[in-house]
């Protein structure tokens, strides 16, 4: 399925990228459980960097606060079979950075390479371990390259908007669909267009569309590609 040519060794990573709205963490979640690997949230990561950020009043044009920031800035990642914790500077930010918004910060701070360079780097360290499932936008392209099992997940702009809708709406949230469409195209011109790393699959990734698929059948398609591989 992947990488065979480039002379570069494979690393036992599973990368799952794709636009917001594709199912991406919560199949990488249960194909981490179903492979017995470790579960690795990237997004998660970046929203946990710019929550801080947007805390401490620093604003994505303030390259030199945001150096200092950075600098300064412990990021602690705690692994947990459902849904990976984090910390920053000793807090538990886990639930904060779930808030509808910080969807939109993440991807704007997310523009930086500064704050690419600082997650990518943590990410490597972590993923260097080997036996970790990943999900982000940019994992098999830029952050694992090597990484023996590469997937994308789509799925149509209807279907992320109803997903995301109602993801809210069993949170106890009263959501708009339209603003969450919105909300979504306007997310995937920003990742798709950006200079640094932009949305789109590995050329050795395979693409998965999850538009009618259910999670167990997402799953299965990705578990069924591993096993088979690993030694």
């Amino acid at each position: 399925m992947n990488g065979e040519s480039g002379g570069n060794e494979m690393i036992d990573v599973v990368t799952i990228d794709g636009p917001a709205g594709a199912g991406k963490s919560t199949v990488a979640r249960t194909v981490a459980r179903g492979l017995g690997f470790t579960f690795l949230d990237t997004g998660a990561m970046y929203r946990a960097v710019a929550l801080g950020a947007v805390e401490a009043g620093i604003g994505v044009s303030d390259t030199n606060a945001l150096t200092r920031y950075l600098a300064e800035l412990d990021l602690v990642i705690v692994p947990n079979p459902e849904v990976m914790e984090l910390r920053v500077n000793g807090r538990d930010v886990t639930r904060a950075i779930r808030r509808p918004e910080m969807g939109q910060y993440a991807s704007d701070y997310s523009t930086l390479p500064a704050v690419r360079e600082f997650c990518s780097r943590r990410q490597r360290e972590f993923g260097g371990r080997g036996r970790v499932v990943c999900e982000g936008r940019d994992m098999g392209t830029v952050v694992f390259p090597d990484a023996r099992w590469k997937f994308f997940l789509t799925a149509s702009v209807a279907e992320r908007a109803r997903r995301r809708w109602a993801e809210l709406r069993d949170g106890g949230e009263d959501p708009d669909r339209v603003e969450i469409k919105r909300a979504i195209r306007e997310r995937d011109r920003q990742d798709s267009e950006r200079a640094l790393a932009p949305l789109k699959p590995a050329g050795d990734a395979v693409i998965i569309d999850t538009t009618e698929l259910s999670l167990d059948e997402v799953v299965a398609q990705v578990i069924g590609r591993v096993r088979p591989r690993q030694s």
